[in-house]
Formats: structure tokens, sequence, C-alpha cells
């Protein structure tokens, strides 16, 4: 945990560009945007200045600086510990950088932080007070569990999400029937999205005792991208049906990018984020090399 923690306050100090703004009208000091002035605005509010070099009166608005509350989730479950030889970390490891990360972005902007379950935290140590917190944690359950949280809050959850939909939607509808706004993060490893085997290939599950073994791996390559497209498919459905954001993160590209991207949801400054698929590895390339 100690090394995961000083991956993470390092991927922040790269991601942060100033200070983190909710990027909405409110009280604070930050300037923001101006607008044309409504009736119902206070001809306190209207800037004089920037009103008298146009035909129109207009307001100054600025950033909503209120604090705010985040709650993480990070799937500890052994389906996270898996990691093939086109990355050099696992699903897990991953997953704690990334919450970890967000923590140190959002604590430095004076916002809220917690564990889901616990209690939040502010402040220089909130990554560390977070970091203690999922070390004790022992729960190993898929699926985050029922928890109260306060409304208008925000929900972070980091999994590779490959539950049955029906069960991960039920699981997400309790949350969002708080009034909480929630933002999925799907890890996965590289191997599980391109299944680069071949010839005869045992599989065990993770979690329980299954097993199979295929004569020809590369021939279920095929259906088996079509079956995780299209459970990604329904995934994105469901958080689309509830207001919620969803990105795809693979261990494979740095960690920085999809910590920016959650970020700028946050911060209210939505950008698209596609993920693009590792090459085939060359022969005699070392599988940790790839590039986009």
């Amino acid at each position: 945990m100690p090394a995961l923690l000083i991956e993470a306050l390092r991927v922040a100090h790269t991601v942060a560009h100033g200070t983190h703004g909710r990027r909405r009208a409110g009280p604070g000091e930050t300037f923001w945007q101006f607008r044309h002035y409504d009736q119902n605005d206070p001809a306190s509010g209207i800037d004089w200045r920037r009103s008298a070099s146009s035909d129109h009166l207009f307001v100054r608005e600025r950033e909503w600086e209120a604090a705010h509350t985040a709650w993480l989730w990070v799937d500890l479950s052994p389906s996270m510990h898996f990691r093939s030889p086109l990355a050099k970390t696992s699903k897990e490891s991953r997953a704690v950088v990334l919450a970890l990360a967000i923590t140190e972005l959002l604590a430095r902007g004076g916002e809220r932080i917690g564990v889901l379950g616990g209690q939040p935290f502010r402040g220089r140590n909130a990554a560390r007070r977070v970091a203690e917190v999922l070390m004790r944690d022992t729960e190993e359950a898929s699926l985050p569990e029922p928890a109260k949280l306060s409304r208008f809050s925000e929900c972070l959850l980091f999994s590779d999400f490959l539950e049955p939909v029906p069960e991960t939607a039920d699981s997400l509808k309790r949350i969002a029937a708080q009034g909480v706004r929630g933002h999925l993060v799907q890890v996965l490893d590289p191997a599980e999205e391109t299944l680069p085997y071949s010839g005869r290939t045992e599989f065990t599950a993770s979690e329980g005792r299954d097993r199979m073994i295929a004569g020809r791996a590369e021939t279920l390559r095929e259906r088996y991208q079509e079956r995780l497209k299209q459970h990604r498919r329904d995934l994105i459905e469901a958080t689309r049906r509830l207001g919620w954001s969803f990105v795809v993160h693979h261990t494979d590209r740095p960690a920085e990018e999809v910590v920016l991207a959650i970020h700028n949801r946050l911060a209210g400054l939505e950008r698209d984020y596609r993920y693009r698929p590792p090459r085939p590895v060359v022969s005699g390339e070392r599988a940790g090399s790839q590039q986009p």
C-alpha cells in the first residue's frame, strides 16, 4: 500500500493543473463567466464595466466553491488480482492507485472524501487515511454493499464490473435512489479485452472452482469479444438511465489518462474518453512495451 500511495501521489501531481473548481455558478471568489442579465437577477449582480461595452446588461458569475463529499468504493474481490503478461500491474493495484489519486486531487480542492460505508476525510492527509481504510478492508464483495449516503454527494466505483448486469444495475439503483451522482470506472486487463490466447488453454475462475479447457482458444475470441462488448453496452445503458458516467481503463495504459477524465467529469468539464486498444504483439516484441 505505501508504494501504491506514492504512485497515486505522483499521478495526482501530474494531472493537477491549478485548484479544483466545481464549474457551476454559486458563492465563491473565482471568476467563471459573464452571462446576460435576467429579470430575476438582483441589480447588485450587474457588472457595469462589462455592460458598458455592449447594448446588453451582463452579470458576473463565480464558481461554486462549497465543499463537496465524494464516496469511493474499490473492488477488492479475487477477480481483481488478475494480471496478464500484457500489463505490469494487477487490476486491484491500479484501481487503488486511481482511487487514491482522485482522493488527493479532491482533497487539494477542499473536498471531503470517504470510503463507502465509512466517514469522510479532508485535508492534506486524506489520501493516506483512505489508504489506511482500504488496507483494513477485508470485504471481498464484487459489488458495493448498501450504505447511507448524503444527498447531492458523488460516488466513484472502481471495479472490473464483470458481474451480471442486472445485479450491478440493482446495486447502482440503491445508491442513485439517495440522490447521489455516480461514476463507474471499469478496470480491465488488456488480455480480458482481446483474449490473446491460442492453442490448448485452461481457463480457471478466480472466484469459485469452475474451469474450462479449450482445445483451440483462438476459436473463442470472436464470440468472447462480442459478448464482452454487449456486456459493456448494457452497463453503459444502465448508467445512462441513472444519469451516471462510465469510463473504461485498461491496465496497460497510463493511470493519468483516466484520472484526468474522472477529474474533468467531477469538475463539470465533460470530455470524451475512448479506449485505444493495444496493437497486436509482434513476434519478438516485449508485451509490456506495447504502444497504441
